[in-house]
């Protein structure tokens, strides 16, 4: 709510700290007065906020490549807003911006922190958060730079219904690779991926195990494989890598609300005779390739060679339930909160 000299954020805050998968009293919804911009800084009315599995990680008090949340204090993540007040001449009321303050109505931020986004005809504010944001750049840097894919190249993608695998499955398919395969959690998803995604085979996990899926999927072996769960798909993958393969790291969804050790993969040693390898990696490292990935994903999308899918869940009272959500596999395609 803004008025001419005040403005109330609603805001979600961490309240404790999940113990296995989160739940709505981990979360905390504040209201709070926000001033106005001072020099260097806008006021930005938040549109859309992204949830992500890395923030699942945060809500963890251990060190990682990002600092954890605090408790009792509003936790933060990718939004795309309009400029409400300015105190720079770089940004102007109605200029549309991507910043990191995420997870609450309003923010007050320096402009610094905040890039200007242009509307695109047809698409989505929101696409920034997706495939022209951090998701879309995580996949094109992950496939092409990390696990170096080549055109001929089998690839594999678990998780290849969310934001991050989905958009690597048709960028391997638009770069030639020889053969696309994903894994999604229900038959809707793996129709999907086959169906309007072009992938050329897919499966569901849980219809069997990951490793003969694969296998009857990927007969003559996997060169590429996107790895965004872990766990028995990051075993079968190692069982079905051609000599050399390379395997890009980007996540391990399967064990983020884990209260125990993972029980796979057993089979790391296949590495060795295999002469494989697996990287793991931080979208941040690979900033350098931001142009061409939106210029080239751009492009895509303009032709219509590239289709992006989100899944939109209404108010920030509700955002907490679409991380879970997220957490859980509800989504196809990006999920977003739209205020």
């Amino acid at each position: 709510m803004t008025t001419t000299d005040r403005t109330i954020s609603r805001e979600i805050q961490l309240a404790a700290r999940p113990q296995g998968a989160p739940k709505d009293s981990d979360f905390a919804l504040i209201e709070r007065e926000l001033g106005q911009p001072g020099s260097g800084e806008v006021l930005v009315r938040n549109l859309y906020l992204t949830v992500d599995p890395y923030m699942r990680g945060r809500m963890n008090d251990v060190k990682s490549y990002t600092p954890p949340f605090a408790l009792n204090e509003t936790m933060t993540g990718g939004a795309v807003g309009e400029v409400v007040a300015s105190g720079v001449d770089t940004l102007k009321p109605g200029d549309l911006v991507l910043h990191d303050q995420g997870w609450r109505t309003h923010a007050v931020l320096k402009a610094t922190s905040a890039r200007k986004v242009d509307a695109r005809p047809g698409v989505s504010p929101s696409a920034y958060l997706g495939i022209l944001g951090m998701p879309g750049q995580t996949a094109y840097a992950g496939l092409l730079e990390v696990a170096a894919m080549k055109p001929g190249d089998v690839v594999f993608v678990s998780g290849a219904a969310g934001a991050v695998g989905s958009a690597v499955g048709q960028i391997a398919r638009l770069k030639g690779a020889g053969r696309v395969i994903g894994s999604a959690g229900s038959a809707d998803k793996v129709a999907h991926l086959t169906g309007k995604l072009g992938f050329d085979a897919a499966f569901n996990y849980k219809d069997g195990p990951v490793m003969a899926q694969l296998r009857e999927a990927a007969p003559d072996g996997i060169d590429v494989y996107f790895d965004n769960v872990g766990g028995d798909h990051l075993e079968a993958a190692l069982a079905a890598f051609k000599v050399f393969g390379r395997a890009a790291l980007c996540g391990a969804i399967s064990q983020y609300n884990a209260t125990s050790a993972p029980s796979a993969p057993r089979n790391l040693a296949l590495a060795i005779g295999k002469q494989l390898t697996l990287k793991g990696f931080i979208v941040g490292t690979y900033n350098s390739v931001f142009p061409q990935f939106v210029q080239e994903v751009g492009g895509w999308l303009a032709s219509g060679e590239l289709h992006y899918d989100e899944t939109v869940v209404e108010g920030i009272e509700n955002m907490p339930r679409a991380f879970m959500g997220m957490l859980s596999g509800e989504n196809t395609g990006k999920m977003v909160v739209k205020l």
